[in-house]
Formats: structure tokens, sequence, C-alpha cells
């Protein structure tokens, strides 16, 4: 995907666009991101007016206008929706979270420590575990375990998290 510059494959689009909202629903994109990648969306031939709206919102008024318009647009591209705050939409976060540390994006740490500040201990189930190694982290200094296992363990959790049937 070229984005802005050229060619846009439709199903990297698709796959980006999927990948924003979720992070948008725990707060790691922002409401521009959106807008940019139904600009791309656009691009790649998809269309709808809905999603014609979205690409056309201001950058400076995308935190105001985004919430409003998103359902919709995502509908056009045949993409789901959920609403900011539920369940659904925190744990679409998580699995987006939980891939870029598979990917490499982020260290393991920064999975663990993110898990622990957006969800706490005893919020969401799935990322329960990644708050545990958070505090795990903390004390590294003082157990048998070290910074590399924990490392192995977070990884572990982040193929869980996006593969609960594999889960032992």
């Amino acid at each position: 995907m070229t984005g802005q510059h050229g060619r846009v494959n439709l199903e990297t689009a698709l796959s980006h666009m999927r990948d924003v909202v979720a992070r948008w629903y725990v707060g790691q994109a922002r409401a521009a991101d959106i807008v940019h990648t139904a600009c791309d969306l656009l691009v790649a031939g998809l269309d709808g007016p809905s999603l014609c709206m979205l690409a056309a919102v201001s950058v400076r008024h995308a935190d105001e206008e985004v919430p409003e318009l998103l359902e919709a647009a995502l509908r056009d591209v045949g993409l789901a929706f959920f609403e900011k705050g539920t369940q659904a939409a925190q744990e679409t976060g998580l699995q987006a979270m939980a891939a870029r540390v598979l990917s490499g994006a982020m260290t393991p740490r920064e999975l663990a420590v993110w898990a622990h500040a957006t969800f706490g201990h005893g919020t969401l189930e799935r990322a329960e575990r990644l708050v545990q190694l958070d505090d795990f982290y903390d004390t590294v200094d003082y157990m048998e375990a070290t910074v590399e296992d924990l490392d192995a363990e977070v990884l572990r959790a982040a193929r869980g998290i996006l593969n609960p049937s594999a889960q032992q």
C-alpha cells in the first residue's frame, strides 16, 4: 500500500482500516488517522456515501465528526463497528495491540504496560494475563524469572489473544 502517493491494494487498505479503528477504540490511534485511512479506501476503489463523507472530514474536526460517521462508513465497506467503550471494542483494540507486538512494532514490555494502564486488574478478562505480567516486570529483580522469560510469556499471551482456540 502506498497511500497518498499511488496505488493502494484493496485488501491491505481494508486491513489497515480495521487496525486503525481497533486502535482508536483503545486510544492508540487518532480520529485523523481514520480519516486518512478512509481516503486510502477510496483510492483502493471502495465507495459509498458514508465512506466519502468520512474521507472528506477535515482533520481539524476529526475528533468531533469521526464518531458520528464511522459506523455507516464501516458498513459501506463491510467492516464491523463497535461502540467505543464496549467490551467488544476493547477486545478488538486488544487484538490489534497484540498483533503489533507479534509483528515487532512494539516490545512485549510495552504491551504489558499498555494493557495494565488501559484495562487494569479485573476489567477485561482477555487482558488479565498481560496486566499480571506487567506487575512481574516490576519485580523481576526479585524473581527467578528473567526479563526474557517475561517477554516470552507476553508473546505467548499475545498469540493466545489472537488465537484463543490455540491456547493450552
